[in-house]
């Protein structure tokens, strides 16, 4: 009985710390803009979310060839998320289900 104890209580415990690797895991990303236009906004929010929530920009903008650092952590711990890029002009590029745990770069382009 004590061996089933000791083994289940190991299990559990790798399950807690795979979990708090999870949630620890650096979501830090350069957002590149290859497109020929201002990245005036940007969002990211949780796969499955139907809120974007704020505008991570603020009132920085992306221009054509250049880099921004964001944060995408929003705090629940998890990995996927739906990144929207609003131009210039008015026109969204959506792209869905990115891993910003595996990524440290993503590129728009034209």
């Amino acid at each position: 009985m004590l061996k089933v104890s000791l083994v289940a209580l190991g299990a559990a415990a790798l399950c807690v710390a795979s979990l708090a690797g999870a949630s620890a895991a650096n979501r830090r990303v350069d957002i590149v803009n290859n497109t020929g236009m201002v990245i005036s906004e940007f969002y990211a929010s949780n796969t499955g979310s139907d809120n974007w929530e704020e505008d991570i920009l603020g009132r920085d903008v992306i221009a054509d060839g250049e880099t921004f650092d964001i944060n995408i952590d929003d705090g629940t711990g998890k990995c996927r998320f739906d990144f929207k890029a609003v131009f210039d002009n008015g026109k969204s590029l959506v792209r869905n289900n990115i891993n910003v745990c595996q990524i440290s770069t993503f590129t728009y382009t034209r």
